[in-house]
């Protein structure tokens, strides 16, 4: 009786060894692979402290021998980058807040009042999703100088008022998290439509709303190509563009594309880690089931 209690309990011990050891070689694994995704950006940061000399040295060092605060002065003396950063912030900021407001009505809409018409269209919301934003990018720019709004943010925001993943996110999350056992006691109780989405479903989809806002912000604040072609203007450019004048046909300026980079990176940084948590939790929410 004593001998299979004991080799029970060395058969449960090296099961708890063998778990032990995976788990902490997974997280070794998962350890050394977040260094290597963030060494970028950390080389990044300290080329923009590095003299010439330094930034091409070899092996490259990761803290600047002798740190200097030129570059970041050259580029704010020489460059309008807070301007551009500002018109990006601006575009971004807005961008985010039509593709809320379009996804949680479109999103709410599709989940709630099913149809055969709203099967289709919802069809072809997703279809979309596969069409590169350069096919159309043309005749959205015609419709943008006709409209006379070229070199401004409403220019801008034409082509990033509507995301078609932020309307099947809400959708998916109104499906899973908001019962219509809730939605038709509040008919009962007298309240309308609009009373029922402002005061119930867009509480309900907190999470899911700052995964999208996130999502949308970095979308229209990373965006390259449209601006390129809408804001022509020194003044009227975004912080992508900008930073694309730091290279010419035949040379990169490292130290100020790396000063103004780090610079860039101080917005977009806080912000996730403002909304990380809900970023997180509206995507795992999103549901795979029907």
């Amino acid at each position: 009786m004593s001998t299979d209690i004991e080799k029970h309990s060395r058969e449960v011990g090296d099961r708890t060894f063998k778990a032990r050891a995976t788990n902490l070689g997974i997280d070794l694994f998962l350890g050394l692979f977040g260094l290597l995704m963030i060494l970028p950006l950390v080389l990044l940061v300290a080329n923009a402290f590095k003299t010439p000399q330094e930034m091409l040295s070899w092996p490259p060092t990761v803290i600047p021998a002798q740190p200097t605060l030129a570059n970041i002065e050259a580029v704010l003396a020489d460059t309008p980058l807070l301007r551009w950063i500002f018109n990006s912030f601006s575009f971004a900021l807005l961008s985010a807040i039509a593709i809320l407001i379009t996804s949680t009505i479109a999103g709410y809409i599709l989940a709630k009042f099913p149809s055969r018409a709203m099967s289709v269209l919802f069809a072809i919301i997703l279809a979309t999703a596969i069409v590169p934003f350069e096919v159309y990018m043309i005749p959205l720019y015609f419709q943008a100088q006709s409209l006379g709004i070229l070199n401004s943010v409403w220019g801008l925001l034409l082509g990033y008022l509507v995301m078609s993943f932020g309307i099947f996110l809400i959708r998916q999350n109104v499906i899973h998290s908001i019962p219509d056992e809730l939605l038709e006691a509040a008919r009962i109780d007298g309240a309308g439509e609009i009373w029922i989405f402002i005061r119930i479903v867009v509480p309900l989809l907190r999470g899911a709303l700052g995964a999208l806002f996130v999502l949308a912000f970095f979308q229209a604040w990373t965006a390259f190509a449209w601006p390129l072609i809408v804001a022509t203007t020194k003044d009227s450019y975004t912080i992508e563009v900008g930073l694309a004048l730091f290279q010419t046909g035949f040379t990169v300026d490292l130290g100020r594309l790396s000063a103004a980079s780090a610079i860039v990176l101080v917005p977009s940084v806080a912000l996730f880690v403002f909304l990380r948590r809900n970023f997180v939790q509206g995507v795992a929410s999103t549901g795979l089931k029907e």
